[in-house]
């Protein structure tokens, strides 16, 4: 293959057009409009310790001309901050050992621990052959720059199997989704629990029903100005109750406003005709995808029904096939939402640590096939005979 490498520091010196025709069906966090109100909000910079270096892999096509056959998110990282695959032990050990970890190169979707495609390519025919050449060139260019690693947290599995396979560890986690097995209404997914769970999954619904509590499912056009600046408000004091700052800012969210109106549910909890709570999903032709929540009062399981219940409920009504509910939160368990497992790769520079976290994460794996094993118990469905 006649392949050609550049690196661009934001994606708009590719452009929407060329970025999206390969982005087609990859989602909404790999769209064009995503990665680039992250930037234009300054969200992820050097300054933010994400700095942009995305990869744009050329090929001749035969006749003299150049045409882009792949692109892949990339950023330098100076830190491990928002990326929901945890390497701080990594990078403290690089620390004590005299050596530096940081910057490492990172492919990944900022702040979203969602999988999905990673590497956009214009013809799948050519997917495998162009992973090993961007795994050859990636880690080439980690050497050239002194970076520690290379990085691609949530790829696809194909992708992760691949990639293992020409020496990028595979690393596997555990996250909890849920699956859309036809059902007709909410109440016809409860049929499929047992009747202990179900029973408690009416209670939580109705203690926030008697609470007073009405909610508003908002999309595209519907979502107003005031809408996103309340939603903001709220997702601000989730993290400064903690004494803390969200990761996104304002600017981001106007943008996706504006932008990805399409691709975008916003469900609004309201008491005595004034907006509480709020949680903003993403969703594609198949997927709901839960992402971001903030309250101004705290009432019981208020969270679950605002940001699971809904989300399940709006899955149901537009026929799509599953909810990615987020990172972590084994209280969805007892909800509906399985265990399944994410992966993530990695390339060590060093030899000696290369060694050493092979040897880590195939102790982690063993881990970590046990706790799914032990979520997948407790799940509420019936057991079928």
């Amino acid at each position: 293959m006649n392949l050609r490498f550049a690196y661009c520091t934001s994606v708009s010196q590719i452009g929407a057009e060329a970025w999206n025709t390969l982005a087609e069906g990859a989602g909404p966090f790999l769209r064009y409009e995503f990665l680039s109100a992250l930037e234009e909000s300054a969200c992820v910079s050097a300054d933010t310790g994400w700095e942009p270096y995305h990869l744009a892999v050329w090929q001749d096509d035969g006749e003299g001309q150049e045409r882009i056959a792949a692109l892949m998110p990339l950023y330098k990282k100076h830190h491990s901050y928002g990326e929901y695959v945890f390497d701080w032990s990594w990078a403290d050990a690089y620390h004590q050992s005299g050596l530096r970890y940081y910057p490492k190169l990172l492919t990944s979707i900022p702040f979203t621990p969602s999988y999905g495609t990673r590497v956009l390519v214009r013809e799948s025919s050519q997917e495998q052959a162009l992973l090993k050449a961007i795994l050859i060139e990636v880690a080439a260019e980690a050497k050239r720059q002194g970076n520690s690693s290379w990085h691609i947290l949530f790829p696809e599995k194909r992708v992760s199997d691949l990639l293992a396979r020409e020496g990028a560890h595979q690393r596997q986690g555990t996250q909890f989704h849920w699956y859309n097995n036809s059902y007709e209404s909410f109440d016809n997914f409860l049929e499929s629990f047992t009747s202990r769970k179900r029973k408690n999954i009416k209670k939580e619904r109705k203690s926030v029903s008697l609470s007073g509590i009405s909610f508003d499912r908002l999309e595209g056009a519907d979502i107003t100005a005031e809408d996103w600046a309340r939603f903001y408000h709220f997702y601000q004091r989730t993290y400064q109750v903690r004494g803390q700052q969200g990761y996104l800012n304002e600017a981001f969210f106007t943008r996706i406003g504006e932008t990805m109106a399409d691709s975008i549910l916003l469900v609004v909890a309201k008491k005595d005709g004034q907006s509480i709570a709020a949680a903003l999903s993403f969703k594609d032709d198949t997927r709901l995808y839960g992402r971001y929540w903030g309250c101004l009062e705290e009432y019981q399981f208020l969270h679950f029904e605002t940001c699971y219940y809904q989300g399940i409920e709006y899955a149901i009504d537009k026929g799509l096939a599953s909810f990615d509910s987020g990172a972590q939160g084994e209280h969805k368990i007892q909800r509906g939402f399985k265990p399944i497992i994410t992966y993530s790769n990695h390339w060590i520079a060093d030899p000696r640590f290369d060694a050493a976290i092979a040897d880590y994460l195939l102790q982690e794996r063993k881990h970590s096939g046990m706790y799914r094993e032990s979520a997948e118990q407790l799940l509420p469905f019936k057991v079928k005979n």
